[in-house]
């Protein structure tokens, strides 16, 4: 008996392949998903990173993806390998590159122009800081270990190279004094944006020299990279604080505590920093325990073991309780009215007391002259809608500095963006309100999802060979200018990157495929859908203006439009059906209002936009199916109740009005128009000699499915049943039915023996079922009964003479199973399928997929959130993919209700506040073809502003190497030598300096810098020494200047003379405590004893006094002379700048 059953398994397998090889099904191959087009921001968004050049903002995911986001809805998704967490986010300014790190410590280059990922470096410890170089290559990387590191990006090479340059948290603390060496992690590294003091003048081009380093356990560290040492230190655990006065302290009105600090640094936690000031002589330091502290850069460094004077440190705290948040986030902002470039708004996340609404603080700060003490002149808390997730702070357009800031970016979950521009944030001052009132612009979506909620969608590709696509495009400028969502980009919106393809909008392209979504208040917006980038053809308000009809702004149930005629069919809730014609002349401007017993005709005002030309109302049940005729001339409408109605779009009609089965009630699920003449010899049987006596072979045909599996054909004109019985799939919830066209269609012999085979085959496993019958089909278990999903409705093919003979085929989607019947043997009441497949899994929704406009592939989508990707005919499992796989989303429920499909392979999905476009087949369409998309980065932008940036950068090196040039040349006339060490440094652009310092050692400059500065010390101290002891008399004036030449025979003696006076200038100096010695009276009487009498002596007293005289009074006279012939020559340098400047370089 095992054996006949598997004899008889392996009869129908060789019998369905054989019937079906000569059909070319869909093979793995030509499957390659591609997200084309993605609206929106993810609800796992946690980070954001801006490109202040190019103007694009980035959107790290809790799940490994990347948002970008330019203008003119120009919007692009990364998926990561990993579906990890992002931590930290970058871009490389103005490069092109997006840098991440994955929670799992992975930094990831990102490609804007490819979309694709560049390469990768897996970090062997955690990454607790990070920082990019602005403009460059390089990358900063802290660790858990207090390590610092640099990281370069070979752009041409395409990856990520670790240099030698590290310091170890050992090392650093050795140099800033610290015995403790606890591996502390290191929180935050900053770059300077510009420096102070006699360093200005080439630190101001200079600012990626200087490196803030914080450690967890509060050690700030200053460090020079150009000189390998420590500029300041500041906290630590072994630097004490203490101040008992109140110059240090908020003022009063700030409601902070003016108590007097007292505490060990050492034991405050760093969790924010960032800059307070322009020049980066301010640092802002938030804390664990959510006290606030302004560090003073600009004095100077404490020594190894002293204590931070308390003049050098403001705090700050936003609540007197005792227990508060931790500082999360800070930002500041410049106050671009103020002369002081310390003055601005300090944004603030956390630092209140526990339990506190969560709010982020805006406090507006002025600082006194001597920077001691700060006043808040005003506090704001702005009330977030959602949970915190980051904040970033804008750079205004063209400014130079870092820290010019004006517009802010609120992140919020789930996925909420929210805009406050400069003039909102300066309003704040003037506000006396804690809690004032502003308006934050968000995200401008192009397809609302959320408010209003999308309910239904669909998306249509026009045939290509048709004259509805010339006509659509020719009506769309019309209908843009008529109906515009009041949705569009706001004037002062911040970003404005990315690049629309021009493969994407070639001259003379008309629109190809249209996407509709129905909303929760009724209204409809349809989008061109041809490319990449959406596009608005109209907004359907709605509300009726032309008819005041009750129900009509209920939500949108059902869509569907006709290529042919251009009408639009939206169905609601309350069952109206209103009637659009995307053409603007139907009947002029009139509105048809029809019921199932009469048609009145209401007379519309003239007006752009879209015209409703009729309103249909013939049920109080929600509208669940809706179906043009192939030539549009006919609409079919399938209610919740059972009931389906078929108007005549000619007349503005009702022709019928039927049960889809008798003695049924369950909701329409599908419904199908095709046209008699495919079904000749099915409707020519005696069953059927009535119905096709009628002689038109022209007229159509209906296939309805219900929920409860019932299928049922009728006439189209008179709603009459053709098949003998309509087919009831038992215990089923049918989700859709698609018939599929002549490709498929078998003949009449291949039907009965599929059947006979498919008899034999389902005899064993009736048998254990009681109550089956022998014309019924397998009673399925465990029904599940959930909502349906809408089918794609096939249309508009030509049938020809010879195919009249062939018999298409009939697919009854399930929730448990699929079904593919032959079209004839259902109008003939034969209930028995050609293929079945069963399906522990339970089916949601499904829609037939299309290839070179053949019947290729279903694709299903089951409630575990799995595409299925079936061959057609032979329902063949081809792939398996899933919703988390290709987008990372769940399956949510009534997903199904916004899921489309163009048949051709192109699914429309929405999800939370995300909307997608994927692409399934593999091919040339140049929907899916990346050349197409809007390119992210713009290469030319990004070459104007290094244009411009070089020629900046060439201006302040002129204005800064004139007073090194003119320094060198009067070292010149003094026989000296100038040094060339200015000249170097003031190339900003120049990063070779940088590398040269990264790929060494920082150990070795370290020491070297050390051992210089001890020996100038010595120097400076011998000297100056030295000239304690020179009297007046030693001055020399009038002493000619003479040059040695380097090839005088004399030279070695001279130099040893020079050696000898130089040791004989400096004896004695190298001793620590010189002190003046008290000389004996011989040694006076030696030193000044004359010969002569008294009177000799005194006149010889009085000539040194007059000479000493003469001496003072030539020394004044030369000192103005000398200031007077370099203010002269200064003068003439300029004038000989200004007059080379202006010379061509064919005159030099």
């Amino acid at each position: 008996m095992f054996a006949k059953k598997l004899l008889h398994k392996a009869v129908l397998h060789h019998s369905n392949h054989s019937k079906f090889q000569h059909h070319r099904g869909l093979k793995s191959s030509e499957l390659d998903p591609r997200i084309v087009i993605h609206y929106g921001i993810p609800s796992t968004a946690s980070v954001l990173a801006f490109d202040s050049i190019q103007r694009l903002l980035a959107i790290g995911t809790l799940d490994g993806r990347l948002k970008v986001i330019g203008g003119d809805n120009i919007e692009g998704i990364l998926i990561s390998p990993k579906q990890l967490p992002y931590k930290h986010l970058e871009f490389l300014q103005n490069q092109g590159y997006l840098v991440g790190v994955l929670n799992d410590n992975d930094i990831q280059i990102w490609s804007l122009e490819s979309r694709s990922l560049v390469c990768s470096l897996e970090w062997e410890s955690n990454i607790t800081a990070f920082s990019v170089i602005s403009g460059s290559h390089f990358i900063y990387v802290g660790d858990e270990h207090g390590s610092f590191s640099v990281v370069k990006f070979e752009a041409e090479e395409g990856q990520l190279l670790k240099s030698s340059y590290d310091l170890s948290a050992k090392f650093l603390r050795e140099a800033a004094g610290f015995s403790d060496y606890s591996d502390q992690p290191i929180v935050g590294i900053l770059s300077q944006p510009s420096s102070f003091g006699n360093r200005q003048e080439i630190r101001s081009l200079y600012s990626y020299f200087l490196l803030l380093i914080a450690f967890q356990d509060g050690l700030l560290i200053l460090w020079d990279i150009a000189e390998s040492k420590i500029v300041f230190v500041g906290g630590g655990k072994d630097l004490q604080l203490k101040d008992h006065g109140s110059d240090s302290s908020i003022e009063p009105d700030t409601n902070v505590p003016s108590d007097s600090i007292e505490q060990n640094l050492g034991d405050k936690e760093i969790s924010a920093l960032c800059w307070a000031s322009l020049s980066g002589s301010i640092l802002a330091v938030g804390y664990l325990d959510g006290d606030i502290l302004f560090w003073n850069l600009s004095s100077t460094a404490p020594s190894k073991g002293q204590q931070t004077s308390s003049k050098n440190v403001v705090k700050l705290q936003l609540s007197s309780a005792e227990r508060r948040l931790p500082v999360i986030v800070l930002q500041w902002s410049s106050n671009q009215k103020s002369r002081s470039d310390c003055d601005g708004q300090l944004f603030v996340y956390g630092g209140d007391e526990i339990g506190s609404e969560e709010v982020l603080t805006v406090l507006t700060l002025e600082w006194s002259s001597g920077m001691e003490t700060v006043k808040c002149i005003s506090r704001a808390d702005l009330t977030l809608s959602g949970s915190f997730a980051d904040l970033i702070l804008l750079p205004r357009a063209g400014a130079m500095e870092l820290n010019t800031k004006a517009d802010l970016f609120v992140l919020t979950n789930p996925g909420q963006l929210h805009f406050y521009d400069s003039d909102n944030l300066s309003a704040l001052t003037s506000q006396q309100n804690r809690t004032p009132s502003i308006d934050a612009l968000e995200f401008p979506v192009l397809i609302p999802i959320a408010d209003p909620s999308l309910t239904v969608t669909q998306l249509v590709r026009l045939p290509s060979e048709s004259t509805s696509s010339k006509i659509l495009t020719e009506v769309a400028s019309v209908l843009r200018t008529g109906s515009t969502p009041s949705l569009a980009t706001p004037s002062h919106w911040p970003l404005t990157g990315g690049v629309p393809s021009h493969l994407s909008t070639p001259k003379g392209s008309g629109i190809e495929r249209v996407y509709f979504a129905g909303y929760s208040d009724g209204s409809v917006l349809v989008c061109d859908a041809t490319h990449p980038v959406l596009s608005y053809i109209c907004y359907i308000e709605g509300e009726v203006k032309d008819i005041k009809v009750a129900g009509s702004s209920a939500p949108v149930t059902k869509l569907d439009f006709c290529s042919v005629s251009l009408l639009l069919a939206v169905g609601n809730e309350s069952g109206l059906v209103c009637i659009y014609d995307l053409q603007g002349h139907s009947d002029g401007r009139n509105c048809h209002f029809v019921t199932e017993t009469k048609s009145e005709v209401h007379e519309s005002p003239q007006g752009k936009g879209t015209h409703c030309s009729a309103v249909i109302s013939l049920l109080g049940s929600p509208v669940q199916a809706l179906s043009f005729s192939n030539s549009g001339t006919k609409l079919a409408i399938g209610y919740s109740s059972g009931r389906v109605a078929v108007c005549d779009m000619t007349s503005m009609s009702v022709l019928f009005m039927i049960d889809s089965v008798p003695i049924s009630s369950s909701p329409i699920t599908s419904m199908i128009w095709k046209e008699q003449a495919r079904f000749h010899s099915a409707l020519n049987s005696p069953k059927q000699s009535e119905t096709s006596s009628t002689g038109n072979s022209l007229e159509e045909i209906i296939f309805i499915s219900s929920r409860d599996g019932k299928i049922n054909i009728v006439e189209g004109d008179t709603g009459k049943m053709i098949s003998s019985q309509p087919l009831h799939v038992k215990e089923s919830t049918a989700i859709s039915i698609h018939v599929i066209g002549k490709e498929f269609c078998i003949t009449e012999d291949s039907i009965a023996t599929t059947e006979a085979t498919n008899d034999r085959h389902e005899e064993e496993p009736l048998k254990d079922t009681a109550s089956a019958s022998p014309d019924e089909p397998v009673r399925e278990s465990n029904p599940t009964g959930i909502n349906s999903a809408e089918a794609e409705s096939s249309s508009s093919e030509v049938t020809a003479a010879g195919d009249l003979l062939f018999d298409p085929l009939v697919l009854l989607c399930c929730e448990n199973s699929l079904r593919l019947f032959s079209a004839k043997s259902l109008i003939q009441g034969n209930k028995k399928p050609i293929r079945k497949v069963k399906d522990t899994k339970s089916y949601y929704w499904t829609t037939i997929l299309k290839k070179d406009d053949k019947y290729c592939g279903l694709l299903s989508l089951l409630q575990t959130g799995i595409f299925e990707i079936r061959s057609l005919p032979d329902l063949e499992l081809v792939t398996e993919s899933s919703l988390l796989s290709i987008l990372r989303w769940n399956y949510k429920v009534n997903m199904d209700k916004t899921l489309c499909s163009d048949a051709n392979g192109n699914i429309a999905l929405a999800n939370g506040s995300e909307l997608t476009f994927i692409s399934l087949l593999a091919g040339e369409d140049k929907f899916r073809n990346l050349e197409r998309l809007p390119c992210l980065h713009d290469k030319v932008l990004a070459a104007a502003a290094d244009a411009a940036f070089r020629f900046s950068s060439s201006q302040k090196k002129k204005q800064i190497s004139a007073p090194g040039i003119l320094g060198g040349i009067v070292k010149g006339f003094k026989g000296g030598k100038a040094s060339p060490t200015n000249m170097i440094k003031i190339q900003p652009s120049n990063f070779m300096h940088l590398e040269d310092k990264f790929y060494k050692s920082p150990r070795s400059d370290f020491h070297q810098t050390v051992s210089d500065e001890l020996e100038l010390n010595i120097v400076l101290k011998t000297q100056h020494q030295n000239l304690l002891h020179c009297g007046t008399d030693d001055i020399e004036i009038d002493e000619p200047i003479t040059e040695v030449s380097t090839y005088s025979p004399n030279v070695k003696n001279k130099q040893k003379d020079n050696l000898r006076e130089r040791e004989k200038l400096f004896e004695g100096a190298t001793s620590d405590d010189v002190k003046p010695r008290l000389r004996t009276p011989e040694e006076i009487m030696a030193t000044y004893r004359k010969t002569g009498d008294a009177s000799s002596a005194a006149a010889q007293a009085r000539n040194k006094l007059v000479e000493r005289q003469e001496k003072l009074e030539r020394i004044s006279q030369r000192t103005a002379e000398l200031q007077s012939g370099a203010e002269d020559f200064a003068s003439l340098a300029n004038e000989l700048v200004k007059t080379m400047e202006r010379r061509k370089w064919w005159q030099i």
